[in-house]
């Protein structure tokens, strides 16, 4: 965002190119906020104008538990 002083990290649910796909339509000026939802089902609405870039990143699966190396 942009005059904000640090990132917006959101971990989503929703896939890269659902993300992308909301992104583009704030951008394109099809909705005045981008909306975008938490793995807890939280909502994020952030203004479309106020965007500076959106960074969209590789689904990982995180692993829990022990292992023998």
């Amino acid at each position: 965002m942009q005059h904000a002083p640090r990132e917006i990290v959101l971990e989503s649910g929703q896939s890269a190119e659902e993300v992308e796909r909301a992104v583009a339509e704030a951008l394109a000026g099809k909705s005045a906020l981008l909306s975008l939802t938490d793995e807890h089902g939280r909502k994020v609405l952030v203004p479309a104008d106020r965007l500076a870039y959106v960074d969209i990143g590789e689904s990982a699966v995180r692993k829990v538990g022990f292992s023998a190396l």
